[in-house]
Protein backbone atom coordinates (compact mmCIF):
# COMPACT_ATOMS: atom_id res chain seq x y z
CA UNK A 1 0.00 0.00 0.00
CA UNK A 2 1.14 3.60 -1.17
CA UNK A 3 1.66 6.77 1.15
CA UNK A 4 -1.84 7.82 1.82
CA UNK A 5 -2.23 11.83 2.47
CA UNK A 6 -3.04 12.57 6.00
CA UNK A 7 -2.15 15.78 7.42
CA UNK A 8 -2.79 18.58 9.05
CA UNK A 9 -1.75 22.34 9.31
CA UNK A 10 -2.76 24.02 12.71
CA UNK A 11 -1.00 27.89 13.07
CA UNK A 12 -1.71 30.41 15.57
CA UNK A 13 -1.00 31.26 19.42
CA UNK A 14 -0.94 29.03 22.25
CA UNK A 15 -3.68 29.26 24.26
CA UNK A 16 -2.51 27.67 27.03
CA UNK A 17 -0.43 24.21 27.35
CA UNK A 18 0.26 21.26 29.95
CA UNK A 19 3.72 20.16 28.41
CA UNK A 20 6.66 18.60 31.00
CA UNK A 21 10.06 17.46 30.59
CA UNK A 22 9.98 13.39 31.96
CA UNK A 23 12.80 10.64 32.24
CA UNK A 24 12.57 7.30 29.99
CA UNK A 25 11.74 5.16 33.48
CA UNK A 26 12.15 1.60 30.94
CA UNK A 27 15.34 0.62 32.64
CA UNK A 28 15.73 -1.87 29.17
CA UNK A 29 15.01 1.12 27.01
CA UNK A 30 18.29 2.52 25.27
CA UNK A 31 17.11 6.01 26.25
CA UNK A 32 16.79 4.99 30.03
CA UNK A 33 17.21 8.09 32.29
CA UNK A 34 16.86 10.51 28.78
CA UNK A 35 14.72 13.50 29.24
CA UNK A 36 11.42 13.59 26.45
CA UNK A 37 8.61 16.08 26.67
CA UNK A 38 4.79 15.19 26.53
CA UNK A 39 1.70 16.69 26.62
CA UNK A 40 -0.76 18.84 24.76
CA UNK A 41 -0.48 22.55 23.34
CA UNK A 42 -3.73 24.30 22.69
CA UNK A 43 -3.41 26.66 19.77
CA UNK A 44 -6.02 29.52 19.55
CA UNK A 45 -5.88 29.61 14.91
CA UNK A 46 -7.97 32.74 14.81
CA UNK A 47 -7.55 36.29 15.75
CA UNK A 48 -10.23 36.34 18.31
CA UNK A 49 -9.24 33.48 20.26
CA UNK A 50 -12.65 31.40 20.02
CA UNK A 51 -11.04 28.46 17.40
CA UNK A 52 -9.07 26.73 19.80
CA UNK A 53 -7.53 23.16 18.65
CA UNK A 54 -5.45 20.91 20.77
CA UNK A 55 -2.28 18.79 19.80
CA UNK A 56 -1.17 15.72 21.66
CA UNK A 57 2.56 14.82 22.25
CA UNK A 58 3.41 11.70 23.15
CA UNK A 59 7.11 11.03 23.16
CA UNK A 60 9.30 13.65 21.76
CA UNK A 61 13.29 13.66 22.68
CA UNK A 62 16.00 15.94 22.02
CA UNK A 63 17.37 13.51 19.51
CA UNK A 64 16.33 11.72 17.04
CA UNK A 65 16.63 8.42 15.90
CA UNK A 66 19.24 9.22 13.35
CA UNK A 67 21.20 11.21 15.95
CA UNK A 68 20.37 15.07 15.02
CA UNK A 69 18.94 17.64 17.38
CA UNK A 70 15.35 17.43 17.51
CA UNK A 71 13.97 21.20 16.59
CA UNK A 72 11.17 20.17 17.73
CA UNK A 73 11.65 19.27 21.27
CA UNK A 74 14.01 22.81 20.96
CA UNK A 75 10.24 24.66 20.29
CA UNK A 76 8.69 22.87 22.81
CA UNK A 77 11.12 23.04 25.04
CA UNK A 78 11.09 26.98 24.74
CA UNK A 79 7.06 27.04 25.48
CA UNK A 80 7.61 25.35 28.62
CA UNK A 81 10.87 27.86 29.32
CA UNK A 82 8.74 30.78 28.44
CA UNK A 83 5.47 29.92 29.26
CA UNK A 84 3.83 32.89 27.17
CA UNK A 85 0.34 31.80 26.71
CA UNK A 86 -3.20 33.67 26.07
CA UNK A 87 -3.68 32.59 29.14
CA UNK A 88 -1.65 33.46 31.08
CA UNK A 89 -0.04 36.73 29.54
CA UNK A 90 -2.59 38.04 26.68
CA UNK A 91 -2.87 37.44 22.81
CA UNK A 92 -0.44 40.05 22.18
CA UNK A 93 2.06 38.22 24.01
CA UNK A 94 1.53 34.50 23.35
CA UNK A 95 3.88 32.64 21.77
CA UNK A 96 2.99 32.44 17.58
CA UNK A 97 3.20 28.60 16.49
CA UNK A 98 3.08 26.52 13.60
CA UNK A 99 2.18 22.76 13.84
CA UNK A 100 2.67 20.01 10.72
CA UNK A 101 0.62 17.34 12.19
CA UNK A 102 -2.23 14.61 10.96
CA UNK A 103 -5.06 13.26 12.24
CA UNK A 104 -5.15 10.07 14.62
CA UNK A 105 -7.62 8.22 16.37
CA UNK A 106 -7.38 7.61 20.33
CA UNK A 107 -9.38 4.36 20.83
CA UNK A 108 -10.06 2.88 24.58
CA UNK A 109 -13.08 1.10 25.90
CA UNK A 110 -15.72 1.99 28.72
CA UNK A 111 -16.33 0.03 31.54
CA UNK A 112 -19.08 -1.36 29.76
CA UNK A 113 -16.85 -2.35 27.47
CA UNK A 114 -18.22 0.07 24.79
CA UNK A 115 -15.50 1.39 22.04
CA UNK A 116 -15.19 5.12 21.90
CA UNK A 117 -12.89 6.60 19.21
CA UNK A 118 -11.65 10.54 19.76
CA UNK A 119 -10.33 12.34 16.63
CA UNK A 120 -6.95 13.82 17.45
CA UNK A 121 -4.28 15.73 16.57
CA UNK A 122 -0.98 14.07 17.51
CA UNK A 123 2.76 14.83 17.36
CA UNK A 124 3.58 16.51 14.17
CA UNK A 125 6.59 19.45 13.51
CA UNK A 126 6.77 22.24 15.70
CA UNK A 127 8.31 26.27 15.02
CA UNK A 128 7.96 28.86 16.72
CA UNK A 129 7.04 32.05 13.93
CA UNK A 130 7.10 35.82 13.95
CA UNK A 131 4.13 36.32 12.04
CA UNK A 132 0.84 33.91 11.02
CA UNK A 133 -0.12 33.49 7.95
CA UNK A 134 -4.09 34.12 6.77
CA UNK A 135 -6.85 33.54 9.42
CA UNK A 136 -8.32 31.01 7.17
CA UNK A 137 -5.42 29.07 5.74
CA UNK A 138 -4.68 28.57 9.87
CA UNK A 139 -6.38 25.26 10.87
CA UNK A 140 -6.50 22.98 7.32
CA UNK A 141 -6.43 19.02 6.80
CA UNK A 142 -6.09 17.31 3.89
CA UNK A 143 -6.75 13.16 3.55
CA UNK A 144 -7.13 10.34 1.15
CA UNK A 145 -10.60 9.20 2.26
CA UNK A 146 -12.63 5.62 1.17
CA UNK A 147 -16.47 6.92 1.86
CA UNK A 148 -18.80 4.32 2.69
CA UNK A 149 -21.77 6.45 3.53
CA UNK A 150 -23.33 9.96 3.66
CA UNK A 151 -26.20 10.96 6.17
CA UNK A 152 -28.03 14.23 6.01
CA UNK A 153 -29.13 16.03 9.34
CA UNK A 154 -31.75 18.75 8.53
CA UNK A 155 -32.11 22.11 10.75
CA UNK A 156 -33.78 21.80 14.47
CA UNK A 157 -34.10 25.02 16.67
CA UNK A 158 -35.10 22.21 19.22
CA UNK A 159 -31.46 20.41 19.41
CA UNK A 160 -29.96 23.83 18.52
CA UNK A 161 -28.78 22.60 15.28
CA UNK A 162 -28.97 25.91 12.94
CA UNK A 163 -28.55 25.09 9.68
CA UNK A 164 -28.75 21.33 7.91
CA UNK A 165 -25.26 19.42 7.19
CA UNK A 166 -23.73 16.29 5.84
CA UNK A 167 -22.01 13.58 7.53
CA UNK A 168 -19.72 11.65 4.90
CA UNK A 169 -18.58 8.23 6.58
CA UNK A 170 -15.48 6.14 6.02
CA UNK A 171 -12.05 5.85 6.82
CA UNK A 172 -8.29 7.57 6.52
CA UNK A 173 -4.73 6.02 6.70
CA UNK A 174 -1.93 6.70 9.44
CA UNK A 175 1.43 7.24 7.70
CA UNK A 176 1.92 3.54 8.97
CA UNK A 177 -0.93 2.28 6.93
CA UNK A 178 -3.60 2.05 9.80
CA UNK A 179 -7.22 2.35 9.07
CA UNK A 180 -8.88 5.16 10.92
CA UNK A 181 -12.61 5.09 10.97
CA UNK A 182 -14.10 8.06 11.27
CA UNK A 183 -16.23 11.20 9.75
CA UNK A 184 -16.40 14.44 8.36
CA UNK A 185 -18.75 17.25 8.18
CA UNK A 186 -20.30 18.97 4.88
CA UNK A 187 -22.07 22.37 5.18
CA UNK A 188 -22.02 23.85 1.50
CA UNK A 189 -24.94 22.88 -0.19
CA UNK A 190 -22.96 22.39 -4.08
CA UNK A 191 -20.85 20.13 -1.41
CA UNK A 192 -23.83 18.55 0.28
CA UNK A 193 -25.09 17.54 -3.03
CA UNK A 194 -22.33 16.01 -4.98
CA UNK A 195 -21.63 13.58 -2.10
CA UNK A 196 -25.27 12.44 -1.50
CA UNK A 197 -24.78 12.45 -5.46
CA UNK A 198 -22.17 9.62 -4.96
CA UNK A 199 -24.16 7.05 -4.21
CA UNK A 200 -21.75 5.36 -1.87
CA UNK A 201 -22.44 2.30 0.04
CA UNK A 202 -20.16 -0.21 2.23
CA UNK A 203 -20.19 -2.44 -0.87
CA UNK A 204 -19.27 0.42 -3.29
CA UNK A 205 -17.28 2.39 -2.03
CA UNK A 206 -15.32 5.88 -3.70
CA UNK A 207 -12.02 6.77 -2.30
CA UNK A 208 -10.91 10.41 -3.06
CA UNK A 209 -8.81 13.17 -2.14
CA UNK A 210 -10.95 15.77 0.79
CA UNK A 211 -9.69 19.02 1.79
CA UNK A 212 -11.05 21.35 4.91
CA UNK A 213 -11.40 23.29 7.49
CA UNK A 214 -10.92 22.04 11.99
CA UNK A 215 -13.48 24.21 14.34
CA UNK A 216 -12.68 23.93 17.82
CA UNK A 217 -14.71 25.97 20.23
CA UNK A 218 -16.95 26.58 22.88
CA UNK A 219 -20.02 27.36 22.57
CA UNK A 220 -22.47 28.73 25.61
CA UNK A 221 -25.99 28.25 26.79
CA UNK A 222 -27.49 30.86 28.93
CA UNK A 223 -30.91 28.97 30.57
CA UNK A 224 -32.61 31.82 32.40
CA UNK A 225 -35.59 30.63 35.43
CA UNK A 226 -37.92 32.32 36.42
CA UNK A 227 -38.96 32.74 39.73
CA UNK A 228 -42.09 33.18 41.70
CA UNK A 229 -40.73 36.45 44.03
CA UNK A 230 -37.21 38.23 43.34
CA UNK A 231 -34.20 37.35 40.85
CA UNK A 232 -34.39 35.05 37.84
CA UNK A 233 -31.85 31.80 38.45
CA UNK A 234 -29.33 32.11 36.04
CA UNK A 235 -27.22 29.24 34.47
CA UNK A 236 -24.51 28.70 32.20
CA UNK A 237 -23.76 25.89 30.36
CA UNK A 238 -20.56 25.51 28.06
CA UNK A 239 -20.51 22.45 25.36
CA UNK A 240 -16.90 22.27 23.63
CA UNK A 241 -17.05 21.12 19.95
CA UNK A 242 -15.02 19.74 17.49
CA UNK A 243 -15.75 19.79 14.02
CA UNK A 244 -13.38 18.21 10.77
CA UNK A 245 -15.14 20.36 7.75
CA UNK A 246 -14.90 19.11 4.05
CA UNK A 247 -14.43 22.74 2.14
CA UNK A 248 -13.66 20.58 -1.31
CA UNK A 249 -12.55 17.03 -3.00
CA UNK A 250 -11.10 16.24 -5.98
CA UNK A 251 -12.68 16.81 -8.90
CA UNK A 252 -12.02 12.78 -10.11
CA UNK A 253 -11.87 9.98 -7.56
CA UNK A 254 -8.98 7.61 -7.03
CA UNK A 255 -9.32 3.94 -9.15
CA UNK A 256 -10.00 2.63 -6.15
CA UNK A 257 -9.13 -1.74 -7.11
CA UNK A 258 -5.96 -0.82 -8.94
CA UNK A 259 -2.71 -2.11 -7.64
CA UNK A 260 -1.05 1.27 -8.16
CA UNK A 261 -3.59 2.84 -6.23
CA UNK A 262 -5.83 0.95 -3.35
CA UNK A 263 -7.26 -2.83 -3.45
CA UNK A 264 -10.22 -4.55 -1.93
CA UNK A 265 -7.79 -6.95 -0.49
CA UNK A 266 -5.22 -4.07 0.93
CA UNK A 267 -8.25 -2.86 2.69
CA UNK A 268 -9.67 -5.73 3.73
CA UNK A 269 -6.64 -6.53 5.32
CA UNK A 270 -6.23 -2.98 7.24
CA UNK A 271 -9.48 -3.71 8.80
CA UNK A 272 -8.79 -6.94 10.39
CA UNK A 273 -5.34 -5.07 11.13
CA UNK A 274 -7.27 -2.50 13.41
CA UNK A 275 -10.24 -5.91 14.70
CA UNK A 276 -6.52 -7.37 16.17
CA UNK A 277 -5.73 -4.20 17.58
CA UNK A 278 -8.90 -2.99 18.58
CA UNK A 279 -9.40 -7.04 20.51
CA UNK A 280 -5.38 -6.39 22.32
CA UNK A 281 -6.95 -2.90 23.38
CA UNK A 282 -9.98 -4.42 25.01
CA UNK A 283 -7.87 -7.16 26.38
CA UNK A 284 -5.56 -4.43 28.22
CA UNK A 285 -8.58 -2.68 29.39
CA UNK A 286 -9.75 -5.71 31.18
CA UNK A 287 -6.88 -6.49 32.80
CA UNK A 288 -5.90 -3.08 34.20
CA UNK A 289 -9.44 -3.08 35.41
CA UNK A 290 -8.90 -6.56 36.76
CA UNK A 291 -5.66 -5.20 38.51
CA UNK A 292 -7.41 -2.39 39.77
CA UNK A 293 -10.16 -4.16 41.44
CA UNK A 294 -7.74 -6.72 43.16
CA UNK A 295 -4.98 -4.82 43.39
CA UNK A 296 -2.75 -7.22 42.00
CA UNK A 297 -0.30 -7.12 39.39
CA UNK A 298 -1.91 -8.16 36.22
CA UNK A 299 -0.86 -10.53 33.60
CA UNK A 300 1.01 -9.55 30.63
CA UNK A 301 -0.81 -9.08 27.55
CA UNK A 302 -1.15 -11.76 25.20
CA UNK A 303 -0.13 -11.17 21.25
CA UNK A 304 -1.53 -12.32 18.00
CA UNK A 305 -5.46 -11.87 19.36
CA UNK A 306 -7.84 -12.75 16.73
CA UNK A 307 -10.70 -10.74 15.98
CA UNK A 308 -14.55 -11.45 16.65
CA UNK A 309 -15.60 -11.06 13.02
CA UNK A 310 -12.99 -11.08 10.14
CA UNK A 311 -13.86 -8.74 7.32
CA UNK A 312 -14.76 -9.95 3.21
CA UNK A 313 -13.47 -8.39 0.59
CA UNK A 314 -16.12 -6.10 -0.55
CA UNK A 315 -18.18 -5.20 2.72
CA UNK A 316 -16.20 -2.55 4.37
CA UNK A 317 -18.04 -1.70 7.35
CA UNK A 318 -16.31 0.98 9.38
Amino acid sequence: MKFKENKERIEGRIYQHDLVIKQVQNQNSDNYGKDFIAGNIEIAVDDAGLNVIPVHFTYVTEITSSGKKNATFTALKKIIDEGKTIVSNGIDEAIKVRVDTALALNDFYTQDDTLVSVKVNEGGFVSIVNELGVENERNTFSADMVITGVSRTEADEEKNIKEPFLTVRGAIFNFRGALLPLDFVVKNPQGMKYFEDLGVSNAEPIYTKVWGRINCETKTTVVQEESAFGEAAVKTYERKTKEWVITGTAKVPYEFGDEEVLTADELTKAMQDREVMLAETKKRSEEYRAQKATNTTAPAATTGVKPANAAKAGTFNF
